[in-house]
């Protein structure tokens, strides 16, 4: 099970020094050895990723290239570990494409999808021959141009809006009336113009959608899709011939956190499409998904030492090393992100018995920074281990640099049958020279010469 892989990866890392011990707590003191580490259970990821496909390819016979997005974990191992999985890359800027060539992952695996698009990044995605979805009509335009001053190998189509509505995140939906992203279907015109602009440009064959993301129901996301499907139908009739050949219908399955229970799974998914939009799965169009979340959120761990205990107000406290540099969206926005807390003691063992409503709190200069606010835990002491689960997706790979705290190292790792756990350095913490050099250390003079 994830949960005794990461007890155990947990203990080793406490026995490895991969986690530094608090001064006066004894253990190995290796160089690299901080007092905050992540963690990314490899077997878990390889799970994720062979569930989703076996979901789809059980409601489909069609071609499916699942691409994810690589916003959710912008780590080059971590793309080169899905990729010989079978997953693709979705990207969504020059940085997301360096990195997708980076981990090996060809043109014809690679889908570029961004609302802002320069006429540089299209250039470039064209030369490459990487599938591009066009956002807008305006961006449509210029792909014109460069469509008829250089032939390429793209895959071509046009991102839609569906407006079926929002999930209970609102900066998350994707889908609402007035969405920065796509064409809005539903505003005046706007439907007969997409329709038009497919049948002034024979090279345009792909129609893309996403409606997913956490806090949206599954149904909702199903509309979505039926939206786009719709309207591919229509296209191709109006065309009088199947011009769009590839349906790109996003990803956004929500990640539960309140639990160690996966849910929903990809394969739910799968099966509600195939009962709301079954002409979607029936051969005649190419599929795309763009999961992210739903494939890392529940395979990394963040661990931290408590440094310090307190009380305010009668309310203890327990000072970490881990707050709002790995988990932004938490501590900004703790009702929609809530994280679950994981004790252990200082060797790494879980800690049982007796609980104790307390604060964990994170290293940053400000009150807020606060990854549980009175969460019933046992009572916690300095050099304890906090570990915080399912922070594989959008936690410690997006790094805020407040206060100029340093990136974390990132470590993957693997369990033997024996209980045996190997570490492998997904990437090295960041230094303080690099700190120093990130904030403009080589031009101290540039601004009083």
């Amino acid at each position: 099970m994830a949960s005794s892989r990461r007890d155990l990866a947990v203990r080793a890392a406490v026995a490895q020094g991969l986690l530094a011990p608090v001064a006066d707590t004894p253990g190995p003191h290796s160089p690299a050895a901080a007092p905050v580490v992540a963690l990314l259970d490899t077997a878990g990821i390889r799970a994720s990723a062979a569930a989703l496909t076996s979901a789809f390819a059980a409601v489909t016979d069609a071609e499916v290239l699942h691409a994810f997005a690589v916003k959710a974990a912008p780590l080059v191992p971590v793309l080169r570990l899905l990729a010989e999985a079978g997953i693709g890359a979705e990207v969504a800027s020059p940085g997301e494409l360096a990195l997708a060539r980076a981990a090996g992952l060809p043109p014809s695996r690679t889908v570029l999808d961004s609302p802002a698009k320069t006429p540089a990044e299209l250039r470039e995605a064209l030369a490459l021959g990487i599938a591009v979805n066009a956002d807008n009509l305006q961006e449509l335009a210029r792909i014109d141009a460069l469509v008829a001053s250089a032939p390429t190998a793209s895959p071509l189509g046009l991102r839609v809006n569906p407006q079926v509505g929002a999930g209970t995140i609102g900066a998350l939906s994707t889908a609402t009336a007035t969405s920065k992203f796509g064409v809005a279907l539903r505003d005046e015109g706007a439907r007969e113009a997409v329709v038009q602009a497919f049948l002034d440009r024979p090279w345009l064959t792909r129609l893309h959608t996403h409606t997913g993301s956490q806090g949206v129901p599954l149904t909702l996301m199903a509309e979505g899709v039926g939206t786009a499907y719709a309207l591919a139908e229509e296209i191709n009739t109006k065309a009088g011939r199947p011009q769009i050949d590839t349906l790109d219908i996003g990803g956004g399955l929500p990640v539960n956190f309140a639990s160690e229970d996966e849910t929903p799974t990809h394969a739910e998914y799968a099966r509600l499409l195939a009962a709301t939009v079954p002409g979607l799965l029936d051969g005649r169009y190419r599929l795309v998904t763009e999961f992210g979340r739903s494939l890392l959120a529940k395979h990394g761990t963040v661990l931290t030492r408590v440094e310090y205990t307190k009380t305010s107000g009668g309310r203890p406290i327990a000072v970490t090393h881990a707050g709002v540099q790995l988990a932004t969206r938490t501590v900004y926005a703790p009702e929609a992100w809530p994280l679950r807390i994981l004790a252990y003691d200082s060797e790494g063992r879980p800690r049982s018995g007796g609980t104790t409503v307390q604060d964990v709190a994170g290293p940053a200069c400000f009150a807020g920074d606060l990854l549980a606010a009175g969460r019933a835990l046992p009572p916690l002491h300095p050099g304890d281990v906090v570990a915080v689960p399912d922070t594989g997706a959008y936690a410690f790979a997006h790094h805020y640099a407040y206060n100029s705290l340093p990136r974390p190292a990132v470590h993957g790792f693997t369990v033997a049958c024996d209980g045996g756990v190997s570490f492998a350095l997904v990437r090295p913490a960041q230094t303080a020279e690099e700190i120093v050099a990130e904030a403009g250390g080589a031009h101290a003079d540039a601004l009083v010469r």
